[in-house]
């Protein structure tokens, strides 16, 4: 999957420093997560930013990868099979957008 040329299925927009999901997105991941579990063929792929302070990438690297980790729990307790979840933890590596999200693409 090509982040910079498939818009995502659902972009999720944290602020700087937060890795808890943001309540607002709690119907849309619901829905996606009912999507995944009917369709048994299905994967989603999360992808995660946050912003680097400084020369702080590994913190941003980690700040990405606990956002990841939140989304993919809150899918995995709505029903999603584990399996079916890839999670990659870019940090600041932004290739345009938000700079503090995930990305979710199925």
């Amino acid at each position: 999957i090509s982040a910079d040329k498939t818009p995502p299925t659902l972009r999720i927009v944290f602020k700087t420093t937060e890795t808890t999901i943001p309540l607002t997105v709690n119907d849309e991941l619901n829905k996606l997560a009912k999507q995944l579990i009917q369709n048994d063929g299905s994967r989603v792929t999360l992808i995660a930013y946050a912003t680097a302070a400084g020369d702080q990438v590994s913190t941003a690297r980690r700040i990405s990868l606990s956002r990841a980790l939140s989304v993919r729990a809150f899918l995995i307790d709505a029903g999603v099979n584990n399996l079916r979840i890839n999670v990659q933890a870019e940090g600041d590596k932004n290739p345009g957008g938000d700079p503090d999200r995930v990305d979710l693409f199925v």
